[in-house]
């Protein structure tokens, strides 16, 4: 094999892989269509849980030092999430993909794991001991794996003729990175009498400090095709039907026509092959949740396709990345649906609409409300089926931060190993087998034994008995056969 995995696609998806190779000790070959690298931002915030994850691996120090990437107040269609601000350890910010996708290259370059660009895929051929892929440069790459990162219009995905069920886009609106000035109203949707609406989402500031905000505009009439480039005159005048003269543009940074696509593949894995990111599910980017699925897709992939390199991997494992992943994306789309109704996004104007999302409006004042639907959009929420989830509350769930003497645990993630809290020193004998994929510590802390997977979820707890029933079977489904 020329490489141990090849990722197709070198957007955040791609490159969030390539790092979890990495520090595995896998190779990877990292190639993209492009010949440079698009300095255009598709996504502008990173949720809770990203940031945790890439925490984990020691990045997101660094990333944050890459400019003045502020916090912001989460929403639902809309309607600000306030009490949730300062719920998670680590809340929203604005980040844009541009931004990401160069911190990660740089990243990358520096450990010697450069993206191959210019890298066109016109052939893919598998067989029980890999996978061969024919490029319009006339390379072909033989790989143990191939991961599918190559966007929502995946040529990967094409050529395995997966299936991608769902519904096409009926409408579009413009989604830009702008400058304004005046009165800025953010998050609120304004309408104007012929039928535009706009809806202003701060993104933090530039280089230079200067605001910038993430500007949906839309309304009936006024869908075109995607093909149809988003001009300065379009949105100047977008923005004086909606606000008059109390908004001026300053500066077009990007703009693209967005569609209410709704699709997902019926299948994240094809025998040596996988789907992640939006080539595995597309929707309408609002909350911030699609660039933020498709990273968490890899980190649950990565450890999994390195274990699978490394020859430890159980023979169910690599079919959990589906089991567990596929249910994640399918309940981004049905809250980006419920999300686009109540935002009214096709501009209907339609009063059982309205009457829908004052109603909504007033229920999501209520704590419990704000939440559960932070959980959900924050990626904190998710948890995932696992054995002993049924009785022990943690499991399935990321693990907390926990302080472990002078350390924190997500500070010891950062191996990509499983890691077995053992605060007492009881379970060394029992968890020597693995010791070649498992750290184990206690550190003098106090929390209750638990094995950690390398994506940072918990997979077993001792629970308030403190038993150790069930750790050696925890350490067989996630772990593989002892050595």
């Amino acid at each position: 094999m020329d490489t141990d995995v090849l990722i197709i696609g070198a957007g955040p998806t791609g490159m969030t892989l390539a790092n979890e190779l990495r520090i595995t000790g896998v190779s990877a070959t990292l190639v993209d269509k492009l010949a440079q690298r698009s300095q255009l931002s598709k996504a502008g915030g990173v949720q809770s849980r990203t940031q945790e994850a890439f925490d984990q691996r020691g990045l997101l120090e660094p990333l944050l030092a890459t400019g003045n990437h502020q916090t912001s107040t989460a929403h639902f269609a809309g309607i600000p999430l306030l009490l949730t601000r300062r719920r998670q350890r680590l809340p929203w910010r604005s980040i844009p993909q541009v931004v990401i996708e160069g911190f990660l290259e740089q990243h990358l370059a520096a450990h010697d794991l450069h993206v191959r660009r210019d890298h066109e895929l016109i052939g893919l051929a598998q067989n029980d001991i890999g996978v061969t892929a024919n490029f319009a440069n006339g390379v072909t790459v033989e790989a143990g794996y191939v991961v599918a990162a190559d966007g929502a219009h995946s040529t990967v995905r094409s050529l395995l003729r997966a299936e991608f069920p769902g519904r096409v886009g009926t409408a579009t609106a413009i989604a830009a990175d702008v400058r304004l000035d005046g009165d800025v109203p953010a998050l609120t949707r304004a309408w104007s009498e012929d039928g535009y609406w706009a809806q202003v989402f701060p993104l933090g500031t530039d280089s230079q400090g200067r605001p910038l905000h993430r500007l949906a505009l839309g309304g009936p009439g006024r869908s075109l095709s995607r093909d149809v480039p988003v001009t300065e005159d379009e949105i100047r005048d977008g923005l004086r039907s909606v606000f008059g003269a109390r908004v001026r543009l300053l500066e077009l940074r990007y703009a693209r026509r967005i569609t209410n696509v709704a699709r997902q593949a019926a299948r994240y894995r094809h025998g040596r092959v996988f789907l992640a990111g939006d080539a595995a599910h597309v929707h309408l980017p609002i909350g911030a949740q699609g660039m933020n699925t498709g990273i968490q897709d890899v980190l649950n992939l990565g450890w999994k396709l390195a274990a699978a390199v490394h020859n430890w991997a159980p023979e169910h494992l690599l079919d959990t990345y589906h089991d567990e992943r596929h249910p994640v994306a399918a309940a981004v789309l049905r809250n980006v649906q419920a999300q686009s109704l109540l935002m009214d996004w096709e501009g209907t104007h339609d009063p059982d609409v309205i009457a829908a999302k004052d109603l909504f409006a007033s229920l999501a004042q209520l704590p419990e409300v704000q939440y559960h639907l932070d959980g959900m959009l924050s990626g904190m929420g998710i948890r995932y089926p696992m054995p002993g989830s049924d009785d022990q509350p943690l499991v399935g769930l990321p693990a907390p931060d926990l302080k472990l003497g002078t350390t924190r645990l997500h500070e010891l993630l950062r191996s990509g190993r499983g890691i077995l809290l053992d605060p007492s020193d009881t379970l060394a004998e029992l968890a020597s087998p693995w010791t070649d994929r498992v750290d184990r510590t206690g550190q003098g802390a106090e929390p209750e034994p638990m094995l950690i997977r390398p994506d940072g979820y918990v997979c077993w707890t001792a629970g308030a008995d403190r038993s150790t029933d069930g750790l050696t079977s925890a350490l067989n489904h996630w772990f593989g056969k002892p050595r």
